[in-house]
């Protein structure tokens, strides 16, 4: 059974992943109102490069990005790449750039969930209780090219 979900899954995640492209962004660009980017980082262990759609908030000029998963209990499978890449690319709309990653510390991490993440979708509350774990935030800065 887990592996016709895990297959759902890769052909639902693909079809957002192009539907969003297609559209600039404006099919897919939201997700319960919060604007959503598409993250692209090297799989941990494949190296293949793995795209998802990915839920962000603004701030000070990075995208923070937010390892709930729906509240799922597991962490996402892009938050886990992403913690052992120090850059990945995403694309805003048509907007694409190269960025540096960056997980944040305990004390930083409360901080954003508290005054950015829960302040502007309260949702997300739910989401770590449901999930029974603490949501990891990356923060993902532009790099200058």
């Amino acid at each position: 059974m887990g592996g016709i979900v895990r297959r759902i899954m890769r052909a639902a995640n693909a079809m957002s992943v192009a539907t969003y492209r297609r559209s600039g962004g404006r099919l897919g660009g939201t997700a319960r109102g919060v604007p959503v980017l598409l993250l692209t980082v090297r799989g941990r262990s494949s190296g293949t490069p793995r795209t998802a759609p990915v839920a962000y908030f603004d701030h000070g000029g990075a995208y923070l990005v937010v390892g709930s998963g729906g509240g799922m209990k597991a962490e996402p499978q892009w938050m886990r790449n992403l913690r052992v890449a120090q850059t990945a690319h995403i694309r805003v709309g048509r907007d694409e750039r190269d960025v540096e990653v960056r997980i944040t510390d305990p004390a930083e991490r409360d901080e954003l969930w508290r005054t950015v993440v829960v302040a502007r979708a309260p949702s997300f509350a739910a989401y770590e209780q449901k999930s029974g774990r603490t949501i990891p935030i990356a923060v993902l800065t532009p790099t200058s090219t």
